[in-house]
């Protein structure tokens, strides 16, 4: 091997060896581990061993046909393990559900049953991209129905990333990054017979480190990549009837108990009391209300301020914030002014 091909082994090969290190971490060792990791996990696994196949067959080509066919036949495990870590984040399923195992059990069966029958060995012919090389064909266009199922969940969070309107956070990123990633690993395999056919392991150590940067940057953030929770908005509107009892609950708590007076009341804390989950207030607030729970919170304490303002005259007005609600004058100052137009001081005065 000359010092060239050396060179392209090494970084064609990294990315396939480091991919299996980090699939054992995110099955195994890291701390907050759900289905959502475990399918990670699997993803990054398979396509490691459908890289290592391709990285040791330009190399070593007297390499063992029953590896070769196990790297291939990898393959038709990366596209639903896309699909289910995707899935499983958006729109995340009980613990006990098993749903998945459609989507992994009868390829699986499929995989040992196409292996016994048409070994790489005998029938090559079958698994090339040629005319009559039907498994690689049937092979590629799984994995790119899992692709494009995999966008269609993501749609609306691929509109947000793209959006310059949108607010955004590290998890869209990641989520699309993961998508798109395959799909250029995806698109790298299917044309490498016009390229070469290390591009696709190539491909693999490139993605594979653009998301490990993505991912350093984002957990400096204390940005959750990896874990099950559930993505705002995710797939589904919250019916009209609930938002309706919602409103009406709401409208209790705020105008009738004034829980916007207690400074340290949280999104979980609000949920908790309407006997949903954040994300699901946190939903309804940005889509009937349109406004994010912190501003929610602030237009109610601006409100009952606006209200003490104008009635006592006992009170300073850092003292009235501390009532309403605000922890500090100049987060009263501030929200008073983004509601209002003016400061409590310039309201007070001109009242």
């Amino acid at each position: 091997m000359n010092f060239e091909d050396q060179i392209l082994f090494f970084f064609s090969a990294l990315g396939a060896f480091n991919g299996l290190i980090l699939s054992l971490y995110f099955a195994f060792l890291i701390k907050t581990r759900s289905k959502a990791t475990y399918f990670l996990a699997a993803l990054l696994f398979v396509i490691s061993v459908r890289v290592t196949k391709s990285v040791f067959l330009t190399f070593y080509s007297g390499i063992s046909n029953s590896f070769i066919q196990v790297g291939l036949t990898a393959c038709l495990l990366i596209g639903p393990f896309l699909y289910l870590y995707v899935s499983e984040v958006v729109n995340p399923k009980p613990k006990n559900s098993l749903t998945w195992l459609w989507h992994i059990l009868p390829i699986s069966v499929f995989m040992v049953v196409i292996g016994y029958f048409y070994p790489y060995l005998e029938y090559n012919y079958l698994w090339q991209r040629r005319p009559n090389g039907y498994l690689s064909w049937l092979l590629f266009g799984q994995w790119l129905t899992y692709i494009i199922c995999s966008i269609y969940i993501l749609k609306p969070i691929i509109k947000t990333v793209f959006s310059k309107n949108e607010k955004r956070n590290g998890l869209h990123f990641w989520l699309v990054s993961v998508v798109f990633g395959v799909g250029f690993i995806y698109v790298a395999y299917l044309t490498n017979g016009y390229t070469s056919y290390i591009l696709g392991a190539l491909s693999f150590s490139f993605t594979f480190y653009l998301l490990i940067i993505i991912w350093v940057f984002k957990k400096k953030r204390n940005t959750p990549l990896f874990y099950d929770n559930p993505i705002k908005y995710a797939n589904k509107k919250i019916e009209h009837s609930k938002a309706s009892n919602l409103s009406i609950q709401l409208e209790s708590l705020f105008k009738k108990d004034e829980i916007h007076r207690n400074s340290e009341l949280k999104l979980a804390d609000v949920a908790e009391k309407l006997d949903i989950k954040s994300h699901e207030l946190s939903q309804y607030l940005n889509e009937h209300v349109g406004m994010s729970f912190s501003n929610y919170i602030n237009s109610y304490r601006v409100a009952t301020a606006e209200k003490m303002l104008l009635s006592n005259n006992l009170l300073t007005i850092q003292a009235i914030g501390n009532e309403c609600g605000f922890k500090s004058n100049s987060t009263f100052y501030t929200a008073f002014k983004k509601i209002k137009g003016i400061t409590p001081a310039q309201f007070k005065k001109a009242s």
